[in-house]
């Protein structure tokens, strides 16, 4: 029983809506700035990638508006264009025949700063009602299945990067145990202070001042990554499903998947994921066309991931790229975002660029595409590491129907 993708809903900081997302990627158009959405002048970190222009009220119903963080709001837009991609109504299908699975690791944090601000300096009479579900990091799921009267399987996956392929996975599982439809996908909106202020004592983000200069995964000068807000979301169909209901597309299979988790004081298992993900796909490793990478920005983990590559592939056995050094990580998004410009990468044969990285680190011995490079790309391994030892990877293929 095959899962395979019939929509792809996006918002990212170089783009909102696929094809212009996709334009901008192949351009080199990076949406990595100066934060906007707040004084970011006392802080050590000061760039971010925004996603531009987005209007809430343009997207979701206005009662909606004060009820739902940002978070929310872009999951919802994303969630409507995947749908609308898919030419699918879900009022037309049986409520049960239709779940909902993502992953978020932020939650709600622009509106929960907001109401405590209001408990501090008001008192518990200012704080909304809608606070006690708003900043929930499940509150995506439930909006969703909410808005689409989907009341099928539906859960969440909190393991940050790689959250968006282990729900992507959870969600396969339930489309192979009988669940014809899944949304599943992911989004985040942790750009505000309370969530900046949460993220710098990891050490991991970059306080470079110079956008070209500041995430640079793999790079001989990397000093750490940017962060990000948005994603993806992803209409997942049984295959048989799909055709029998007329579905437009199938942009491909969700071939293999591999999740690993490495031990507090043990070597990575990233790449005992990718080899997993490649078996599970029923393939060996000359099979794969492209990798798109973690590209975690830091020496020590770049060089772990080039590491695993190389055992994998061997030195520069495999095109590499990390589109993702023009939207930065977007935490949750970021790996779904990947496999939505994977997919698209085996559309139009095009793998897309790695920008601003100059020369390579020593040790890092992979084939990283720095320009659009056209290739055959029918089958693509996606790999994403979460803060805290998780490890995910995923193949897509285009395999399915068309």
């Amino acid at each position: 029983m095959s899962a395979v993708v019939t929509g792809l809903g996006v918002l990212a900081p170089n783009g909102i809506g696929v094809e212009t997302f996709w334009r901008h990627t192949l351009d080199s158009v990076s949406g990595i700035g100066p934060i906007s959405s707040f004084d970011a002048s006392g802080y050590p970190v000061r760039l971010a990638g925004e996603v531009p222009g987005f209007e809430a009220r343009q997207h979701i119903p206005d009662r909606l508006v004060p009820q739902t963080d940002r978070v929310t709001q872009l999951a919802l837009a994303a969630t409507a264009s995947a749908l609308d991609d898919a030419a699918l109504d879900p009022a037309r299908l049986d409520a049960f025949d239709m779940g909902v699975v993502t992953a978020c690791s932020a939650g709600g944090f622009e509106f929960g700063q907001r109401e405590l601000e209001n408990l501090w300096a008001r008192g518990p009479q200012y704080v909304s009602a809608y606070q006690s579900f708003a900043w929930f990091y499940a509150v995506n799921t439930g909006q969703i299945s909410i808005r689409h009267g989907m009341r099928g399987p539906t859960g969440v996956i909190v393991t940050e990067q790689a959250g968006g392929l282990d729900a992507i996975g959870h969600a396969r599982r339930q489309v192979r145990g009988g669940t014809p439809l899944m949304v599943t996908g992911g989004v985040e909106a942790p750009l505000c202070p309370w969530a900046l202020a949460a993220q710098i004592p990891n050490g991991r983000l970059s306080r470079r001042a110079d956008p070209a200069r500041a995430y640079r995964p793999f790079g001989a000068d990397a000093t750490g990554h940017v962060l990000g807000e948005g994603g993806a979301v992803l209409v997942l169909e049984d295959g048989d499903a799909a055709r029998d209901r007329g579905a437009v597309r199938s942009y491909g299979e969700i071939a293999g998947y591999r999740a690993t988790f490495d031990p507090e004081h043990g070597p990575s298992r990233l790449e005992s994921a990718m080899r997993g993900a490649i078996e599970d796909a029923g393939l060996t490793p000359a099979g794969i066309d492209v990798v798109f990478a973690d590209a975690a920005g830091l020496p020590e983990l770049d060089l772990a991931e080039a590491q695993a590559i190389t055992s994998v592939f061997g030195p520069g056995g495999v095109p590499v790229t990390a589109p993702k050094t023009m939207t930065g990580r977007l935490n949750a998004g970021g790996a779904v975002l990947d496999v939505a410009t994977a997919l698209l990468s085996i559309r139009d044969g095009v793998i897309p660029p790695t920008i601003n990285v100059g020369r390579l680190a020593d040790g890092c011995e992979i084939d990283l595409v720095t320009d659009v490079r056209s290739a055959p790309v029918r089958r693509v391994l996606i790999a994403a590491r979460g803060y805290g030892g998780f490890n995910s990877a995923m193949v897509v293929s285009a395999e399915g129907y068309s």
